[in-house]
């Protein structure tokens, strides 16, 4: 006997939203389910429940271009950009948004991200020496290192899926993290910088907290390499700095000296 039921049609398919509401004080998980459309990301479906269903969803945009890193979340418990997760690459079922974890909420999938800025404004300036009167000389090679760490967006996702920071809230204030390190790390690779950074990431950025777990390279959109080409070689910089025999006998030949933590930061902006 035919199932006289008609079989589903693309223009039946829809697409449910397990969206965070809430605020400092609490919240829950609501599941929002509109009609699928081709090609959408998340936050093409975000911005489809504030217009239709619920106007007072709090979240944080502006490019939608990936260029950004303003729509930082947690999709099906991984931390992604929003405007660049599509809908037709997860899994079927409810798609899960919520708020980065490590960060504190302020109202449903908007965080307070100030803590990163707080820690920027602890990085020492870049401080070249005076002009040769031909220019400035770099090889290309010396460009390249840095310019790898220069396409950070800023998107945080790094901080956020770092376990340091997320569960250990005690060192956030001993702990610059992986978008820091790799900040440190640009200055610190810079050919024309004369700052010597590596006692004060030893000493007050908390870069030996880091175990190189490389969860913040797996989640970063940018495809930044921040274990392998960041963290790690300003690990073999510090330890170089710091316990080498052969160069604290060629500072002592030298009548040399590295730098203390509060002069590497007497040059912060």
């Amino acid at each position: 006997m035919t199932d006289p039921t008609p079989a589903p049609t693309a223009a039946d398919a829809t697409v449910t939203l397990r969206v965070w509401r809430g605020d400092p004080a609490g919240g829950e998980l609501v599941d929002y389910t509109l009609p699928a459309q081709d090609g959408e990301v998340v936050l093409d479906v975000v911005h489809r429940i504030q217009a239709t269903l619920a106007p007072d969803l709090a979240c944080r945009w502006n490019c939608k271009a990936g260029k950004c890193g303003s729509c930082s979340s947690e999709i099906n418990g991984k931390p992604r950009l929003m405007c660049m997760t599509r809908v037709d690459e997860l899994p079927e079922g409810p798609i899960t948004v919520t708020p980065m974890r490590t960060f504190p909420i302020l109202r449903d999938l908007v965080t307070d991200v100030s803590f990163n800025f707080e820690v920027a404004k602890r990085v020492p300036a870049f401080a070249p020496p005076p002009p040769p009167p031909d220019g400035y000389r770099m090889q290309q090679v010396d460009v390249q290192r840095g310019q790898e760490f220069r396409k950070c967006i800023e998107c945080f996702l790094c901080q956020d899926v770092c376990h340091v920071i997320r569960d250990h809230e005690e060192n956030k204030q001993h702990y610059a993290g992986p978008r820091f390190f790799i900040r440190y790390a640009e200055l610190e690779m810079h050919p024309l910088d004369t700052n010597d950074r590596r006692e004060l990431v030893r000493q007050r950025m908390g870069l030996g907290l880091c175990n190189i777990t490389k969860c913040c390279t797996e989640v970063c959109p940018e495809h930044i390499k921040i274990t392998d080409n960041a963290i790690i070689p300003m690990k073999e910089r510090v330890v170089d700095a710091s316990y080498d025999p052969v160069a604290w006998l060629g500072r002592k030949i030298l009548r040399r000296r590295k730098r203390t933590p509060d002069e590497a930061a007497a040059t912060a902006p």
